[in-house]
């Protein structure tokens, strides 16, 4: 038998293949750029592959034509994603937020939430990245969390559709 085709013989020796594979989800390949975010790239990679190591229907991928791309900005304005959550999006990094003492590598999972379709959830635990700045400085965990996973699973299984665009505040 091959992978993703069922073969079942069929009488006066005519052989049925039926594609299985059709039926399987469909996985979705994001981009994303951490170009424009040059203090980060390790952290932003690891929030990656955080998610990566999370979900099976959408893979988050450095390179090729980015559709999130990661910026670094000075102006105490908070991190923060502009997003139409379904893989599209522009998404900043506060300098000033990381010398606060809060982890860039889970802001960077935080507003990958976003682009995954993820909403902010402040009054939740250390134990959910889209609990965002809520837990406070002590709190560094960049995996999501079972539900969080199980939600983008949800919303990626059959591809998500672009729709319009959304801002996010970290």
């Amino acid at each position: 038998m091959l992978a993703g085709v069922l073969a079942a013989a069929v009488p006066f020796g005519v052989q049925l293949v039926v594609d299985t594979s059709a039926h399987a989800a469909q996985v979705t390949t994001l981009y994303y750029s951490s170009s424009g975010a040059p203090d980060y790239v390790t952290q932003i990679d690891q929030a990656a592959a955080n998610w990566n190591n999370a979900v099976t229907d959408v893979r988050l991928v450095k390179g090729g034509s980015a559709t999130i791309v990661f910026h670094e900005t000075n102006d105490g304005q908070g991190s923060y994603t502009s997003t139409d959550g379904h893989g599209h999006g522009q998404i900043y990094l506060d300098r000033q937020q990381v010398a606060e003492g809060f982890a860039p590598t889970r802001i960077a999972a935080h507003e990958l939430g976003h682009n995954l379709g993820l909403p902010d959830d402040y009054s939740g635990p250390c134990s959910e990245v889209m609990s965002g700045h809520g837990p406070g400085t002590s709190c560094t965990n960049a995996v999501p969390s079972a539900a969080e996973a199980a939600q983008v699973q949800r919303d990626w299984a059959n591809a998500f559709a672009a729709v319009g665009g959304v801002r996010q505040a970290e």
